[in-house]
């Protein structure tokens, strides 16, 4: 198993004083936002070395566990969201975009660079952007911030589930699973569905 590293931040330390990891999750969901973090990092005092990875690779309880411990660690972070209105007006790449944008507006200690998982494509407002393919695998900023945002948005799906119920939200979190489907073909498409990723 692959294991992200401080080794980036601790090189990027040496020139930037504050640098942040952004990451999303959600964006193949049928239901619900895609959200967005950004884990803000100004000294090695930000370096949690264990359970920090990838977070599908984490169990639900290991990124409860881990996404508290980096709440409280790390020197900032923020979450932005899209909702499905927005990821269907605009859609799924514009929408990722705007939740990033919504993370990085919360931020009270605002980086010098930004390190982005793939191809989250260049955001004007960031003066320096370096997009790493499997970022979230290599990089220690981005894994915290796919942590933090996965544990985010899980917990909101689960919220929703209490509002719109039936359709399992608090066990798919929206993803396109059979019991997902199977709702779907049940109750129809709720107001928190995509009508773009169904139709």
């Amino acid at each position: 198993m692959q294991y992200p590293t401080f080794a980036l931040e601790y090189e990027l330390l040496k020139r930037y004083h504050v640098i942040a990891g952004v990451d999303e999750v959600g964006r193949g969901c049928l239901a619900g936002p895609v959200v967005a973090c950004m884990a803000v990092i100004t000294s090695e005092n930000d370096y949690l070395p264990s359970l920090v990875r990838d977070s599908k690779t984490l169990s639900f309880r290991q990124r409860e566990t881990v996404s508290q411990q980096l709440a409280v660690l790390l020197s900032d972070y923020a979450i932005g969201m899209a909702s499905a209105e927005e990821i269907d007006r605009l859609g799924i790449r514009k929408a990722t975009h705007l939740a990033m944008l919504r993370a990085y507006w919360q931020l009270t200690v605002q980086p010098e660079i930004v390190l982005m998982d793939g191809e989250s494509a260049t955001i004007p407002i960031f003066s320096k952007t370096f997009q790493y393919n499997y970022g979230d695998l290599l990089h220690y900023s981005i894994a915290a911030a796919s942590i933090l945002a996965k544990v985010w948005r899980d917990q909101y799906m689960i919220a929703l589930e209490e509002q719109v119920p039936g359709y399992g939200f608090d066990k798919h979190k929206g993803y396109g699973t059979k019991l997902h489907y199977e709702s779907l073909s049940r109750l129809g498409i709720s107001n928190i569905h995509r009508k773009t990723f169904i139709h």
